[in-house]
């Protein structure tokens, strides 16, 4: 199958049917075999019946319905999980993003060799204030840290190779950073195109500004355990044994004061409370790094979610 287009959708209900033609119309222009995946993040509205409906005119659709609200990342992952074709496609629900754009976001993966292609909305509509300026901000934070020179980490409209989807974790907040992840997961060519940003034609936008703090400490999260979560004992560890030795060496001095030079007085006392204070906590981060080990080895599965339906799959 030459592309699986994953569409996470929240009370998308108004633009799934124009969406669906559009793709489908793409699809057929180009002679592509595909499979068009929604996700249904446990919308209230009548998006289930569309797809439904949808799925009844177009063999080529198929559903995911989660029971309740997860967010963008649960829907993304499951939809990574069902996907079987060589090439897979992310794409929003709202009409914001052009299905006119995925020809050439595939030959990219296909003939250029790109692991994926992130989309850039170099012009926008969205309101300045509220999204252009914090998205910027977040954007050259996340360049800063992965070191992966992308304008806009947060597109909905990404294609990846087959391998890149099969080899990563979506979960929590963080399909703002799939590209880091990718990285982290050993693929390294990551490519960026200029796409078309439309303005919205259906509804109301489902994001507010909780997401930018949101954002931020999944960015945090990311390079932490990118870094350090197969390995967490090497962060843990050199810090508490930094700190216990620091501590350490302020209790000896203390000691060797008192006893062979009879030093004592109000002054050393803050230096003791604060050497012993200093090796409990290197202590501590220690035996974190140690536990932190230990969960590695045995942690469960993260990604577990209610699905009430399926069609297709």
């Amino acid at each position: 199958m030459d592309l699986s287009i994953v569409i996470p959708l929240y009370n998308e209900d108004e633009s799934l049917p124009e969406l669906s033609a559009w793709i489908g119309r793409v699809m057929t222009e180009n002679n592509f075999s595909y499979e068009m995946i929604m996700v249904d993040d446990g919308s209230t509205d009548n998006s289930w019946s569309v797809i439904e409906e949808l799925r009844s005119g177009n063999a080529n659709i198929k559903g995911i319905k989660f029971q309740r609200n997860y967010g963008k990342s649960a829907a993304l992952n499951e939809g990574f999980k069902a996907a079987q074709g060589d090439v897979v496609i992310t794409m929003d629900a709202d009409m914001q993003d052009s299905p006119d754009e995925i020809p050439e976001l595939r030959r990219m993966i296909v003939e250029d060799g790109y692991d994926m292609v992130s989309g850039w909305k170099k012009k926008r509509y969205d309101n300045t204030l509220t999204k252009n300026i914090p998205s910027k901000l977040f954007n050259a934070a996340a360049r800063g840290m992965s070191k992966i020179k992308l304008h806009d980490f947060n597109c909905g409209l990404k294609s990846y190779n087959k391998k890149v989807i099969k080899s990563i974790e979506v979960y929590g907040e963080m399909h703002r950073y799939v590209p880091v992840l990718a990285k982290w997961a050993g693929f390294r060519k990551i490519g960026e195109k200029v796409v078309e940003h439309r303005a919205r034609k259906y509804g109301v936008t489902k994001f507010g500004w909780s997401r930018f703090v949101n954002g931020f400490l999944d960015l945090m999260t990311i390079f932490f355990v990118g870094k350090f979560g197969k390995r967490p004992m090497h962060f843990f560890g050199l810090w508490g044994t930094v700190c216990f030795l620091f501590g350490l060496v302020i209790f000896l001095y203390l000691t060797i004061s008192k006893f062979f030079f009879d030093q004592t007085g109000l002054t050393q006392r803050p230096l003791f409370f604060f050497a012993i204070l200093a090796m409990i906590i290197g202590s501590q981060l220690f035996l974190a790094g140690f536990i932190g080990e230990l969960i590695s080895r045995n942690s469960p599965e993260r990604n577990n979610y209610l699905i009430e339906k399926k069609t297709g799959l």
